[in-house]
């Protein structure tokens, strides 16, 4: 995990970003935003919403030069007094990405933050979030009679959509930023990094970590159920491959197909997805790397480990897959049957 600090806020400005495909246009701020009265909800929002774990940088083939964001923000680092231009520029382009009818439209906020600290160094930096999605609270009013009540919505305190934090380092590389995106997570729609940013994962330990166990729960679950594994088989496999990487520092891939596949099928089978899933994402991964145990924590949980039979049982498997037995009764009834020592 990067020691990363944000510092204090300096400027703040908004614009209204629509849909192009329905024609919603942009509307463009000239002023900046006087943020006294809410920066401190601002500062913790930014705080609580951004992970310092894997980190993405401006790409752009044939040229990093050629990403307009890339430009843009260079051109705030190296002039301050560019940064409501450059913001214009930001939203405009923005604009021109959002024509997916699943776009929604909102503000874009962008501001510049002082002394900031991305390990040992002291940094400035830009942050861009856009809210999609609007929180309702209910604005009590003082009345002759009485106290009323009204519906306003507005952004939310507490969580963002859409966000990305540019530290200003490693500027030849495409500097370093942090990205989330909580909304339109289809792949149709990820227009957030991939169209807008045009930004790239840093291919260190968290990103190692978290990609080869994506594939791996890709294999076990789409692949291996292709060929007849049963569900239970399934889970053990999940299992080992979170064990693995939960008792390991250091990842081996020929270590850790042999410790978790062990059948020479699944084996080979599983070298062949792996090559193939490579080279259809464009995934770069090394076959030995640093395990990064807040990649593991984050994985684990979306390896589901609960054997669902119809509606009426739930079973937890958390080890020995040699305890649960598959079969099948003469009138063809299905069945598992597990061994156990205590009950509680």
């Amino acid at each position: 995990m990067q020691n990363v600090e944000i510092g204090k806020m300096d400027k703040l400005i908004i614009h209204f970003v629509g849909n192009k495909n329905n024609g919603d246009g942009v509307k463009f701020s000239n002023l900046l935003t006087d943020f006294s009265d809410v920066e401190d909800y601002i500062s913790p929002l930014i705080n609580r919403n951004f992970k310092t774990e894997e980190f993405y940088q401006f790409y752009f083939n044939p040229s990093l030069e050629l990403n307009p964001m890339y430009h843009f923000i260079s051109s705030i680092f190296n002039n301050k007094d560019s940064f409501i231009e450059q913001s214009q520029n930001a939203a405009r382009y923005l604009y021109d990405k959002s024509n997916h009818p699943q776009i929604k439209g909102g503000e874009l906020c962008v501001a510049y933050i002082n002394d900031c600290r991305f390990e040992d160094e002291e940094v400035d930096c830009v942050a861009i979030f856009k809210s999609e999605s609007k929180e309702t609270i209910l604005e009590v009013n003082s009345l002759k009679n009485g106290i009323g009540l009204k519906n306003v919505k507005g952004l939310s305190t507490r969580k963002l959509d859409k966000g990305c934090l540019i530290f200003n380092t490693s500027k030849e590389a495409g500097f370093i930023l942090s990205v989330i995106d909580n909304t339109n997570r289809s792949a149709e729609a990820q227009y957030w990094k991939d169209e807008f940013l045009g930004v790239q994962p840093i291919k260190n330990e968290y990103h190692q970590t978290n990609e080869f166990l994506g594939i791996t729960k890709e294999f076990i679950t789409k692949e291996l159920a292709d060929v007849e594994v049963s569900k239970s088989d399934q889970i053990e496999l999940l299992n080992r491959s979170v064990d693995y990487f939960k008792t390991h520092s250091i990842f081996d891939k020929e270590e850790f197909v042999g410790e978790v596949f062990s059948d020479s099928n699944i084996i080979e089978s599983f070298r062949k997805f792996d090559q193939q899933f490579r080279e259809e994402k464009e995934v770069e991964l090394a076959d030995h790397f640093e395990i990064s145990s807040s990649a593991v924590k984050r994985q684990a949980k979306a390896f589901k480990r609960v054997l669902k039979l119809d509606k009426n049982f739930h079973i937890y498997i958390h080890g020995d897959g040699e305890l649960i037995k598959q079969g099948i009764e003469e009138d063809g009834r299905k069945f598992y049957k597990i061994y156990y020592q205590d009950e509680s």
